[in-house]
């Protein structure tokens, strides 16, 4: 929730207020912990304050449990507990839902996410069918004969009639374009039809995506909406799941126009289980993710990965995460041991408490917590970190996968009717 224009997220022991300065969101946050220590609570804590804010957010809902945010929460001791020891009531903690949009690749579960081949472009494509450098040079041929013939690719269906026309037409093609082997484009051709298998056949297509879609706020204009992405089916496909991240987030940075310092981010992103999101990933897109990261923030953007350890986020990428929550983690092992004191001494030093024993004890709800301060010259800044400060309660629902089963609110027919192709 919302202190000040600030936003609230926990109280340290000194029962100080642990906040969150908008104007230092897009410099882009963390959010680990072992199972079962809070992050999900943290997520939808920071969720609801950037929606309360006027700021659009779009999550990533691997595990269908943050859902809910639609609807107004129900009491429990938990709740009660929480607001007795935050004195969340005299602070004006009422629980409601949050605007909400619903969203899935396969069009099953929310309005169905697509975007065009053309509009992918060669170089992302190449890299989503794991091309080799030959292979990629045919494809960017195959795009030139289609930008020079003014053929739009709109799905995968396309792409493969160009490619055997190109078969076709070889030796008319070679002459202006450069000679490529047949048996090399039969390989690109077996490439897309395994992406197909994959899902590729639903998420290229039309209508494409307008990512203005995104930057959208209620009626009043009061509140951020929430765009909700059902990402169970879709973390199991990696490959897919990695390639739409990367499309995503570039198509924000080619669209959205510089902005610089802002006083709140224009949108921020967050993604679940963020360790599924690097596992196998092919250094390609990984060095595409570590540039996007970097450069995206001056467009307004903050991006929050959610996940166990951060040893899961690469250390280029884990270097751009200015604003950290970091919950319990556990050290049985030798290695684990090692992860800990690395998430540690990723923290600013603090004299007043050790960051690697807080951390293996921090209880359940708790977490080390570092946000930039507001000031503009950096010399000036102040660390607004607390050690085992306990995190506040959502406003909205527990949720759960049943919540994607149901009929998504009026405002998803109104707004999107006739345009998405999803019908209620």
């Amino acid at each position: 929730m919302l202190e000040n224009g600030k936003i609230w997220v926990g109280v340290n022991e000194e029962k100080e207020h642990i906040v969150m300065f908008p104007q230092m969101a897009n410099r882009h946050g963390l959010i680990a912990g072992a199972t079962g220590t809070g992050k999900t609570v943290t997520l939808k804590v920071m969720a609801e304050a950037f929606s309360e804010l006027g700021v659009p957010v779009f999550l990533a809902d691997v595990k269908g449990d943050i859902s809910g945010l639609m609807h107004a929460g129900e009491d429990s001791s938990d709740l009660q507990e929480r607001k007795e020891r935050f004195g969340l009531t005299d602070a004006g903690f009422v629980q409601k839902g949050f605007p909400s949009l619903f969203w899935d690749l396969y069009g099953k579960t929310g309005i169905p996410l697509r975007t065009t081949i053309s509009e992918m472009g060669p170089l992302l494509l190449a890299r989503l069918l794991e091309l080799t450098t030959t292979q990629a040079s045919i494809l960017q041929i195959a795009f030139q004969i289609a930008d020079d013939q003014s053929l739009l690719l709109t799905d995968t269906k396309d792409l493969k009639a160009l490619l055997n026309y190109m078969i076709e037409e070889k030796e008319t093609f070679s002459k202006q374009y450069g000679t490529y082997a047949p048996q090399s484009i039969g390989v690109i051709i077996r490439q897309v039809a395994a992406l197909e298998t994959e899902g590729a056949d639903t998420f290229f297509g039309e209508p494409a995506l307008d990512i203005h879609d995104f930057l959208t706020k209620t009626v009043d204009g009061r509140e951020g909406m929430l765009h909700i992405l059902d990402a169970r089916a879709l973390i199991a496909k990696p490959k897919m799941y990695s390639t739409f991240l990367l499309w995503f987030i570039s198509e924000l940075f080619e669209t959205l126009p510089e902005e610089g310092d802002l006083d709140k981010p224009k949108m921020v992103f967050f993604f679940d289980e963020a360790h599924l999101l690097f596992r196998d990933i092919p250094k390609v897109l990984l060095e595409k993710i570590e540039q996007a990261v970097k450069l995206i923030r001056s467009k307004g953007i903050g991006i929050y990965f959610c996940t166990q350890n951060p040893a899961d986020i690469p250390p280029q990428v884990l270097a751009q995460l200015s604003n950290r929550v970091e919950h319990g983690l556990r050290a049985y092992t030798p290695a684990e041991q090692k992860a800990v004191k690395a998430a540690a001494e990723a923290f600013r030093e603090n004299p007043s408490f050790d960051t690697r024993t807080t951390i293996l004890n921090l209880g359940v709800g708790e977490a080390v917590v570092s946000f930039p301060g507001g000031g503009r010259n950096p010399a000036n800044r102040t660390e607004n970190q607390g050690a085992a400060s306990a995190v506040l309660f959502y406003r909205s629902n527990r949720g759960g996968q049943t919540v994607h089963g149901k009929k998504q609110p009026p405002i998803s027919e109104i707004y999107y009717a006739g345009r998405s192709g999803f019908r209620l």
